[in-house]
């Protein structure tokens, strides 16, 4: 049993407990999990026991709790220096949490038009006028990461980095949704869609039964 418990919602929907989740997966620290169905007749009270105000993801380590998704990760990167968390170089792990913290705080029209649905495919979805403004944003970040800090390894800066655990979710939607990719966008969403974490977290949404209804996009959809 590890010292180390995260918290988390529904793994088909629960974007922001993707993050966390991603980081200690794919470095392949021992952990347990705690899951919670979201929007359901238990939830205020299953949640009621952490200091979150209600919400996911949790870390717990011991006898401390931390909550928020970035908070929880800038943990991880200094409770595990050897995962290097963000890059070595200063000015790219300035631009790191420049970017981690745009999508902490950003893309909202993303968040509300492209609700993550990991076992589902979304073939007609045509994103309105905001969500694909922030598209294009979210295509320009990763070009600017890749050509500027990526060119050592696949991942945004090179190597693996809290960044790429903060980009996973709206990676997830892109895939359901049918987003059109240009050539950079499209290789990353490769990189992480197909990694060993990812594909894992894939098949534990597919394995769940909740329908939550609040987190269904409109329109037909195919399960995957």
């Amino acid at each position: 049993m590890s010292d180390l418990r995260l918290i988390i919602g529904n793994f088909n929907y629960s974007s922001w407990s993707l993050r966390p989740w991603f980081f200690l997966a794919h470095h392949r620290i021992p952990f347990d999990t705690t899951r919670f169905s979201l929007f359901c007749e238990t939830t205020e009270k299953d949640l009621t026991r952490y200091f979150s105000d209600g919400k996911v993801p949790v870390l717990r380590h011991g006898d401390l709790e931390v909550w928020d998704s970035l908070a929880i990760l800038e943990y991880l990167a200094e409770l595990f220096p050897d995962k290097r968390g963000w890059p070595a170089d200063r000015g790219a792990r300035a631009v790191a949490r420049s970017v981690s913290a745009e999508m902490h705080s950003s893309f909202p029209g993303i968040r509300s038009e492209l609700p993550m649905n990991c076992r589902r495919r979304f073939p007609d979805f045509h994103p309105g006028p905001v969500a694909l403004r922030e598209i294009e944003r979210l295509f320009s970040v990763w070009r600017f990461c890749r050509q500027r800090f990526g060119r050592q390894g696949p991942w945004l800066f090179g190597d693996f980095s809290v960044a790429d655990c903060m980009y996973a979710p709206v990676v997830m939607r892109l895939v359901s949704y049918g987003i059109p990719l240009d050539e950079i966008g499209g290789a990353y969403v490769k990189t992480l869609y197909n990694s060993p974490a990812a594909q894992a977290w894939v098949a534990l949404g597919k394995a769940e039964k909740e329908i939550i209804r609040e987190s269904e996009a409109d329109g037909p959809s195919e399960p995957i």
